[in-house]
């Protein structure tokens, strides 16, 4: 069998894992042989040539440093800076800075010519994320004829916004260099045939521009889930329950409303927080009848975007403190910290809502944790918004446009009155759902489309490799 190589822009670190994605590559990797490589995380005065060992957790890692400079202009500038904005439809907070992108290019060739040296004819490479774009072209152009797969973490834009991206050419042209792209929705999938079948002139026109050809690519959707049944059996763990027990204690009747989330621009927190000062507004009945709990830890908030909507945050949630506050009432409360996850998992049951509602996301994991942590006998409700990927999968949640704060406010009261049939209804579904959509077997039907028990095409591929090196 295959060995599988996992490539990320950081690699994993030792101890307890916290996402579902995280667990579900090791599991791939414990099952077969292989090793992850990438980003070690440290900075060095040379750009690293050469990947070094590290056994972790009984899983193989490979990992490079970085030089600063090249660090910042691949992360937190071409990758943080414009593309993430630009994929989340968000141009007025792309920084483009052109040069950028030659940083950008330059740690993905460091990374191929890095990998190169490690490679077996027949691995299975397989690539995550928008950091990473190139890493197919730069292998291909070293002599690399490997199968080699790209799954998208977060959405793909519409064709304006991807032209809005410099080098945008470029970057289409690297992923049609890979075997197969994964998306997590299939609006992310009709975004990219749409690129591909109408693609536009260059930026400076000319008669002479070449389409580029996606016929040797598959593109499908592959929506990520997370373990929903590990989910329930956490929910229910010492932890999670100690956590249910304080928070109780805290709340004595109050119906808790909860949102998780790092503290990002497109998860919509501002506009989540006006819709709850909305709902209190409209509805004097759930004032010291409800409480909202908000946990955002902070995420990369040495980019100025970022510093901007956790400030705005901070000036909102306060807004509603002096609006709706009484001495010895609280209407919200505000965390900037993470929590653990069986923490998490108990805040998830005892919540009546779980409040999901980013303006843009790739699919949202949240919403996946939210539904495996219900208690099936007394289940919350989920509101969630239309540009989820989730929504996608979960049309028995309350779906609501996270713009419209009127709406969330309404889809709040809703789910707050609705009856405990109802509830159980929504969630049966929502839970079905999950279950087929879980982390383990998303790996798994990405990793049998990329790599079909095909041994032919397999022979044919190690020839041409073995021939382009020699």
């Amino acid at each position: 069998m295959s060995r599988i190589v996992v490539v990320s822009n950081r690699t994993p670190g030792k101890g307890p894992v916290a996402g579902g994605l995280a667990v579900a590559l090791r599991k791939v990797l414990s099952e077969r042989e292989g090793f992850w490589f990438g980003w070690s995380g440290k900075l060095s005065e040379q750009p690293a040539r050469e990947a070094h060992f590290e056994d972790v957790d009984g899983m193989q890692v490979a990992k490079i440093d970085l030089t600063r400079d090249d660090h910042h202009a691949y992360y937190a500038g071409f990758s943080n800076s414009i593309l993430w904005p630009s994929f989340h439809l968000r141009l007025d907070l792309a920084t483009i800075e052109s040069h950028w992108y030659e940083g950008y290019r330059r740690v993905n060739g460091q990374f191929a010519r890095a990998l190169l040296p490690l490679l077996k004819p027949d691995d299975i490479i397989w690539v995550h994320d928008y950091h990473l774009i190139p890493l197919a072209s730069e292998l291909r152009a070293l002599g690399a004829r490997n199968r080699i797969g790209f799954y998208l973490h977060i959405p793909f834009p519409t064709a304006d916004a991807l032209y809005a991206i410099p080098n945008h050419g470029e970057l289409m042209r690297d992923l049609s260099r890979y075997d197969l792209i994964g998306f997590q929705a299939n609006r992310d999938v009709a975004a990219f045939r749409e690129f591909a079948e109408h693609q536009a002139p260059s930026t400076f026109g000319g008669l002479n521009t070449k389409h580029i050809d996606f016929s040797r690519t598959d593109v499908e959707a592959f929506p990520i889930g997370s373990d929903p049944n590990a989910f329930a059996k956490l929910a229910i763990s010492p932890a999670a329950t100690k956590m249910v027990h304080r928070m109780k204690r805290a709340l004595g009747e109050q119906n808790l409303i909860l949102g998780v989330d790092r503290l990002d621009y497109s998860k919509g927190l501002p506009q989540r927080v006006e819709a709850y000062e909305k709902l209190l507004a409209n509805n004097h009945r759930f004032r010291r009848n409800v409480h909202m709990l908000q946990v955002a830890p902070p995420s990369r908030d040495t980019i100025k975007e970022y510093q901007e909507t956790s400030d705005q945050l901070d000036a909102i949630c306060g807004r509603v403190m002096g609006e709706f506050a009484e001495p010895d009432w609280a209407p919200l409360t505000y965390v900037k910290r993470a929590y653990g996850q069986p923490s998490l998992a108990g805040l998830y049951r005892l919540a009546r809502v779980g409040l999901v509602t980013p303006l843009r996301d790739g699919m949202n994991l949240v919403a996946h944790e939210y539904i495996g942590a219900q208690n099936p006998e007394n289940p919350g409700v989920l509101v969630l918004s239309r540009f989820a990927g989730a929504a996608e999968i979960f049309p028995e949640a309350l779906l609501v446009n996270p713009f419209d704060t009127d709406e969330t406010a309404e889809a709040l009261r809703m789910a707050l009155d609705m009856n405990l049939d109802e509830r159980k209804s929504r969630w049966q579904s929502l839970m079905s759902a999950a279950r087929t959509h879980n982390v383990d077997d998303w790996a798994i039907s990405f990793l049998d489309r990329l790599a079909p028990a095909d041994k032919d095409k397999s022979s044919t591929r190690d020839i041409l490799y073995l021939a382009s090196v020699a």
